[in-house]
């Protein structure tokens, strides 16, 4: 008489191992979708408000601020906030007003490089 050992034998742990591996395909393209979506969710987050924070510097002093780090010293930001898909506080594009004795910061875009899913470039948002 032949006594067996409790546990799987390989063909059961193939086929598990192949409908893992299925599923996986499936799911992974959704969650890096998912993360890039985000990721321009919080960039547009982020350049709105510094906007609004630019534009209530400039309704109380009536002038630009000199830099972002005027905005955070001033306390209109905590902090200047991180371009999430250039993943660095320094990457942000100041766009200077027209006449510069009214500051230094009139807007601010993105420097990330590429485009979003819809297409656009990060640097025009």
């Amino acid at each position: 008489m032949v006594t067996r050992r409790p546990g799987f034998t390989l063909i059961e742990l193939l086929v598990v191992l192949s409908i893992v591996a299925m599923l996986l395909t499936l799911a992974l393209p959704r969650y890096f979708s998912s993360v890039d979506k985000s990721k321009e969710a919080v960039l547009k987050e982020n350049l709105n408000q510094m906007r609004d924070a630019i534009s209530r510097y400039y309704g109380d002093k009536g002038k630009y601020p000199e830099s972002l780090d005027a905005l955070v010293a001033e306390r209109y930001l905590r902090k200047v906030p991180l371009d999430p898909i250039a993943e660095s506080t320094s990457s942000w594009q100041i766009v200077q007003p027209e006449d510069p004795q009214k500051g230094g910061v009139s807007d601010v875009k993105s420097g990330a490089q590429g485009k979003s899913q819809d297409g656009s470039e990060f640097s025009q948002w």
